[in-house]
């Protein structure tokens, strides 16, 4: 069963291959998860393009949880080889999990699922980012083994407002 996977303590709980008709479901979670509010500095938005262009590009680390038929969560993931690099990189984009689920270890599930996958394409290491005060998330991370936290400087210039020059 190469598509998905289930454990013997949750079979309620499936962990498979993102479909097409899963994209409608995947982005209304995402919607509920990564709102503006949640993360005003979000530097990556999350859209319809985003879901599809991963789907289209890198089905086979696009996975949906599924309990009793609905769509309860999903990993989205890409691997990235860089020049002259004998190391290629797995990235985990977005891990969502709907809201009332969240501590019932689908997202663990998925984690697994989607390390599983990339170890299997070579990738001997995986890169996560988060806001850097999403504790949630890097409580999450460091459960599954990530460590080596750094923070990450992001800047924005809004080219919609004026600038009033100083004087000088």
């Amino acid at each position: 069963m190469p598509n998905q996977s289930v454990d013997s303590d949750e079979p309620q709980l499936r962990i498979r291959e993102m479909t097409i008709d899963d994209l409608s479901p995947v982005f209304h979670i995402g919607e509920e998860i990564f709102t503006a509010e949640f993360s005003p500095s979000l530097y990556r938005t999350w859209d319809e393009y985003e879901i599809t262009t991963m789907f289209n590009s890198d089905s086979e680390l696009c996975l949906v949880a599924e309990r009793d038929e609905e769509i309860v969560g999903f990993a989205l993931g890409t691997t990235v080889e860089k020049h002259n690099s004998a190391w290629k990189y797995g990235y985990l984009v977005w891990l969502g999990v709907r809201k009332g689920v969240q501590k019932g270890r689908v997202g663990d599930r998925l984690f697994r699922e989607i390390q599983r996958r990339m170890r299997e394409q070579g990738v001997r290491m995986i890169i996560v980012d988060t806001a850097a005060d999403n504790e949630a998330a890097i409580r999450f991370f460091r459960k599954q083994g990530f460590g080596n936290v750094q923070e990450h400087v992001y800047m924005t210039l809004n080219l919609a407002k004026k600038r009033r020059r100083k004087k000088e």
